[in-house]
Order: structure tokens, then sequence, then C-alpha cells
């Protein structure tokens, strides 16, 4: 874990042909919030508070699971009929423990809400938590802070130091860190306390997302798509699911099945 953050999911980049989309069918959450930020593209989302809502670039969802939320997540009609381009990134954000059971809740925030600092070679939009003297209006259960970061070649950034636990990911060309580059895809984990200074590499301009937080209030276990400080509530998830208990998506007929029976599905750590 990063903080808080205890999961990352990279959607694409994908070339979503005419007729194609995305089709992540109603599953359940306990324990986290779900942040989805999306680069390129479109998602509908719906979940079983009657929730719909268009995720576009540049925009925040913040999905608190708390006791137990189920969503789907799928590329609108209109989308789907000419086809498209998809990017982004969906963090999942685990609660502290006196948050873990909250109500669940769903919070839009769209792209002009969000504060953008500027100078020469730089632009960075912040999603959520405080950064350079700016705080983004998306309100989080912990301290922490997440970052949209977009650096010209040459051009530097400091990571800052308020939190103890910080990460960088490369989401789009090139960047240097102490004398090494790194790539798309390459996720770096900061030594608490440290000076770091990101430069944009390459010949053209990167992406990458800066984030952290303060140290979790204890371990987490995580299994499928629920998180917990505690393994029987979780095994009480599952029975929840597989019992119908964890409500119903308006407007959907499908659901994913509990994958108990399944190899590759993550064990406790």
């Amino acid at each position: 874990m990063v903080g808080p953050f205890i999961f990352m999911d990279q959607m694409g980049p994908a070339i979503l042909q005419s007729g194609k989309g995305l089709d992540v069918r109603p599953h359940p959450h306990i324990g986290l919030a779900t942040v989805t930020y999306l680069f390129e593209g479109e998602i509908l989302h719906r979940d079983t508070l009657g929730k719909v809502q268009a995720i576009q670039p540049g925009a925040v969802n913040w999905m608190v699971a708390g006791r137990g939320i189920a969503h789907s997540e799928r590329t609108p009609p209109e989308v789907r009929a000419h086809g498209s381009r998809l990017f982004g990134i969906q963090f999942w954000v685990a609660l502290p423990g006196r948050h873990e059971e909250d109500a669940p809740s769903f919070v839009h925030t769209p792209a002009e809400a969000l504060p953008v600092i500027q100078d020469p070679g730089l632009e960075v939009r912040l999603i959520a938590g405080g950064m350079y003297g700016a705080r983004s209006p998306v309100q989080t259960q912990s301290p922490l802070f997440y970052a949209d970061v977009k650096l010209d070649a040459g051009t530097r950034i400091q990571v800052p130091v308020e939190h103890e636990e910080r990460g960088l990911f490369v989401a789009e060309g090139e960047v240097e860190v102490g004398g090494q580059g790194y790539g798309p895809g390459q996720l770096l984990v900061l030594r608490p306390g440290a000076q770091v200074v990101a430069k944009g590499g390459g010949t053209s301009r990167s992406r990458l997302l800066l984030f952290g937080g303060e140290p979790m209030d204890g371990p987490r276990h995580i299994w499928w798509n629920f998180v917990s400080s505690s393994k029987e509530r979780i095994e009480q998830a599952k029975e929840d699911w597989k019992a119908g208990r964890m409500g119903q998506v308006p407007g959907e007929t499908e659901f994913i099945p509990l994958p108990e029976a399944e190899p590759n599905v993550p064990r406790y750590p």
C-alpha cells in the first residue's frame, strides 16, 4: 500500500471498434472507495444506490463502498455505436477503520471543478487532497493527495513531502527520477521524506500520477473486490453476494458471480 491506496487498475489505452465497448457487469465492494479517472473515453456508471453517471476525462467519480455496494461500468450506447478510445485509471482507496462500515455513497466531481496549477511546461490537475497550496473539492475519508501531472520534456516537478507514503506512476511518455529513466506503466514508491524531483524525458509531453497519504491504521486484507481489516468481514461479504443481499443495480439484469472456484483469484496476504 501507498498510504490508503491499495489497488490500481489501468484501463487501456485501447481502441474500441464500432459496436464494441467495456462491459463490467454488476459486482460488489466493501471497505474501500473506488476512484475512477479517465484520460480518454467515457464510461457509464450504475450502482445499487440508483446513481447513473457518465464518467468523462478529467472528472472524478468517488464511490464509497463502506458496508457494501454493487455497480456496473459500461461503454454508453451512443459511444459504443461509433467506436472510441479508452484510457484511464481506477484506484481503490482503503477506508480507515472508523469508516469501513459507513453507508455507501457516490459523488461525481466534474473536471471544471478541480484546481489546475500551471507553470511553463507544467500542468497539475489536483484530483483529491491538497498540493502546492491548492485543494481539491473531492471529499476523502483519510488524509491523502492525488494529482494528474503533465510535463514537457526537460520540465521538472518536486514531489510534495507532506505525506509519509508517496507514489509516482508513469502513464505516458518518459520521466527521469534520480538520474534514472522510467517509461509508461512503471510505478515508483518513494522513500519517506526524500526530496524527489521528476523531470520530463524524451522529446514529447509526459503524463504521471502523484499520490500518497498517511500510513493506514492497521493492515488490510484484499480478496477479489473486497477490502477489510477483518478476514471474517470479507467472508461475510462473500456470503452476502452469493445470497443476493447486496442489492440490485437498476437497469441491469446481469452480475458477476463470486469467483470462489477460479484458481487465479487473489487470496489473503
